[in-house]
């Protein structure tokens, strides 16, 4: 939880401040600890964040993809690193400026 919380407290506006422009992914790890009872009953209280907090926050970070993996099961491990060279090799989303009406001219020659 304190992972997730520091995302949008601290990594991210370091992130934008040393990195300004920088594509962001953000990824879920442990996801094989979701389904795994024995960890939760070692550590109560825990609780694992949902996909749907994982999204909202991808959503207000701005961040290209929201990704949950393993590194334990490798559960979508290679999808990560797809997502990262995807969002690296594509060009950045232009910002649709609104067209301006053509204005008449006059020329004197």
């Amino acid at each position: 939880k304190a992972s997730y919380e520091n995302v949008a407290k601290k990594w991210i506006p370091e992130l934008r401040h040393y990195a300004p422009g920088v594509p962001v992914i953000l990824v879920g790890t442990k996801l094989d600890l979701r389904d795994d009872k024995q960890f939760f009953l070692d550590h109560p209280g825990t609780v694992p964040i949902t996909t749907a907090q994982g999204e909202e926050l991808k959503k207000l970070i701005g961040a290209a993809a929201y990704i949950e993996c393993s590194s334990k099961t490798q559960q979508n491990v290679k999808v990560v690193f797809d997502a990262a060279i995807k969002v690296v090799l594509q060009p950045p989303k232009q910002k649709r400026r609104k067209k301006r009406k053509a204005q008449k001219a006059c020329s004197i020659l």
